[in-house]
């Protein structure tokens, strides 16, 4: 199995460090080019490469951790998904005069738009609760794992999704399809939004 990143910040860093520690394959992009990556690639190890958005959206896995304002942008000079899963760790932030700002996108959930410009994809909510001090370290603690909420539509990318954190050591909690699920986890308002929770041992 191999992983891709859109995205290579603190949250897409985070990522590529949990897959390379179970032993797979990644390429991480962002939007500044291959060669801008080359101290993260050699930090990750020999499993990590870097590749434009394009290489890194052919792995079986991708993670969309790129700012919500060059989203959909990014999706749209892709080409088809083909069934692939695209996990989407976005937010609708951005920031304006220095300040984080929520980004209005009407009654919709961000996933919901990031499947729009993602044809063919498997879309899969996650990571978008927690900051990143959560999500980087080893997701086992003394009192317990941490908790990743998810959501999706398709059963079968939820479930190869659950067995992959699961293999990070995180503690999977499916909170439905991705409208729904969506909607709890959104940053305006969602309950979910910033729950840190641990699955106790």
């Amino acid at each position: 199995m191999r992983f891709g990143t859109i995205g290579a910040g603190v949250i897409g860093q985070a990522l590529a460090h949990h897959v390379v520690n179970a032993g797979y394959p990644i390429t991480l992009s962002n939007s500044r080019g291959p060669h801008t990556l080359a101290g993260v690639v050699a930090d990750l190890g020999p499993l990590a490469s870097a590749g434009t958005a394009a290489q890194a959206a052919e792995a079986d896995i991708v993670f969309l951790a790129t700012q919500w304002r060059a989203a959909t942008a990014v999706l749209d000079a892709l080409p088809h998904w083909n069934g692939r899963v695209l996990v989407d760790t976005t937010n609708t932030l951005d920031v304006v005069d220095d300040k984080v700002i929520r980004v209005d996108i009407g009654d919709r959930t961000s996933s919901e738009i990031v499947a729009e410009h993602a044809p063919g994809a498997r879309v899969v909510k996650a990571f978008n609760t927690l900051y990143a001090s959560y999500i980087a370290p080893d997701p086992r603690h003394e009192a317990g794992r941490q908790v990743i909420f998810y959501a999706g539509d398709d059963a079968d990318a939820k479930t190869t999704f659950s067995a992959i954190l699961d293999e990070f050591g995180f503690a999977p909690v499916d909170i439905g399809a991705l409208r729904e699920g969506g909607r709890l986890m959104q940053v305006d308002g969602g309950p979910l939004s910033g729950l840190h929770v641990l699955e106790q041992n």
